[in-house]
């Protein structure tokens, strides 16, 4: 087997590797998204998810962001907003736009998912040293700019 040929059936595995990896993610944000409000669709939790991250982020910039419609994202913000998960307010740069901020209910769901999803990652994980966890970090980075 030549070195090319061991790289390609290698990528071909991690290629595979990620397509699990990805429909286990859709699984673990449905059950993250019904953990913070039982009817919190994915794509809800994942714009959720990113406003806590940002903690300050505009609806524009989320729907760019994930590719989406803006009235898709929108409809979604609006759901947040009716379950208390986010709020939206005048910014303060610019009077006439709204930036979504999450409320200290939202906060406190959010970080609950997170302690839930790092204990499972900690399980999956423990094993490894920390140079290892760092090294795939920086794989996964350089994969998600590719």
């Amino acid at each position: 087997m030549s070195p090319d040929s061991a790289v390609d059936d290698a990528i071909l595995d991690v290629e595979q590797q990620l397509s699990v990896l990805f429909n286990r993610s859709r699984a673990v944000w449905k059950e993250a998204a019904e953990q913070v409000h039982p009817e919190l669709q994915p794509a809800g939790y994942k714009l959720f998810g990113t406003i806590v991250r940002l903690g300050e982020t505009n609806a524009h910039a989320l729907a760019q962001l994930f590719d989406m419609d803006k009235s898709a994202v929108s409809r979604q913000v609006r759901v947040l907003e009716e379950f208390g998960l986010v709020e939206s307010l005048p910014d303060a740069t610019d009077g006439r736009a709204r930036v979504l901020v999450p409320t200290a209910a939202g906060l406190e769901k959010a970080l609950a998912v997170r302690e839930s999803n790092k204990s499972r990652l900690r399980g999956a994980l423990s094993t490894r040293s920390a140079d290892d966890l760092r090294l795939f970090a920086e794989i996964l980075s350089e994969i998600s700019a590719a």
